[in-house]
């Protein structure tokens, strides 16, 4: 059957390039309803962005890459149609860091990555953007109970075992809360940095809010995609804050307290993403992004070991896995 959403972007795109003739390749989907195809014609070639208006909404987009512009280095904007929910971008190449870092280089390309940070937090605007509240933190961490839990597990906890729970999150909210809050990419992770010049290209912005300091270097090291040694994304989040400081950010001056407050933000990412995966597979029918949740599993266990404000949330983990439907468990 033919895509018709498809042949409207690339049809949308072609007349604002005045490209009459080219070539396309679907490039990636992501977790989302967006999609992203490569329209080429001789030497040249650009990205577009397909966002079903009904689905997402590419105005968010729009705004974070506006701030973003004159900063750090994103895609330039060739052309939109936000009532399609159609974005020409600049072509930024097929390189992301996750296919490109390794232990050799790593140091290198995380500094590039670092460094735009640290741009972003001191210079971008987040006034407008939506705020990391409560609410929106607290409903992140349902994610994992309602889609990882009782869809994958399949169980359903008890009320002794949901008291529990809602006292780590209460932990883990006060924790995000009570740091600095800054210009939060959301997202800022290898698979949407790309190897450009200036480096990094930075992509998937949309999310962007304002939000607690640690949570975008948190993402950077601790992904869905590579792991790196405890000690290494220990020195790697030293190497932010002293930085960070250096550049007039907020940040405290206890290395003991920011690996703490790394900790926790982690965990509260980590118990999204395994909902989020969760969610993906048994609601949008991609199941390949759950077979990443042992990943995260694993920081949890490290977060959890070396913090004793964790140790309810290890108990819970323990005691679900060992209820939790035979085969799923890992």
């Amino acid at each position: 059957m033919p895509d018709q959403r498809r042949q409207q972007a690339e049809q949308w795109a072609s007349r604002l390039l005045e490209w009459p003739d080219f070539s396309s390749e679907a490039i990636s989907s992501d977790a989302s309803f967006r999609r992203y195809f490569r329209l080429s014609a001789g030497d040249r070639s650009v990205v577009v962005m397909d966002a079903p208006p009904e689905r997402e909404s590419v105005a968010a987009f729009l705004n974070v890459a506006e701030r973003l512009a004159e900063v750090v280095h994103v895609p330039a904007i060739l052309g939109a149609d936000i009532e399609q929910g159609f974005i020409a971008l600049e072509d930024l190449g097929s390189r992301p860091f996750h296919h490109e870092l390794d232990a050799d280089n790593a140091d290198r390309l995380l500094g590039d990555a670092l460094n735009a940070l640290v741009k972003m937090q001191t210079a971008v605007s987040y006034e407008g953007l939506p705020v990391y509240d409560p609410a929106r933190l607290y409903a992140e961490l349902d994610l994992f109970k309602d889609w990882f839990l009782r869809c994958h597990w399949q169980l359903e906890p008890s009320e002794e075992e949901l008291d529990a729970w809602d006292q780590v999150c209460a932990l883990l909210v006060r924790w995000a809360l009570d740091q600095p809050q800054t210009f939060c990419h959301r997202d800022y992770m290898p698979r949407n940095l790309m190897l450009a010049e200036p480096n990094p290209g930075i992509i998937d912005f949309q999310d962007a809010v304002r939000g607690p300091i640690s949570y975008d270097p948190v993402c950077l090291f601790r992904d869905a995609f590579l792991s790196w040694p405890v000690e290494r994304v220990d020195a790697w989040l030293e190497g932010y804050r002293q930085q960070a400081l250096a550049a007039g950010l907020p940040v405290t001056t206890s290395p003991d307290l920011w690996r703490k407050t790394c900790d926790l933000m982690g965990v509260q990412r980590h118990l999204k993403v395994i909902g989020i995966f969760a969610r993906i597979r048994y609601r949008d029918g991609k199941p390949a992004y759950l077979e990443d949740h042992t990943r995260f599993f694993g920081y949890l266990e490290e977060a959890i070991v070396r913090n004793p404000e964790l140790g309810e949330l290890g108990r819970l983990l323990a005691v679900w896995r060992s209820r939790g439907l035979p085969g799923s468990r890992n």
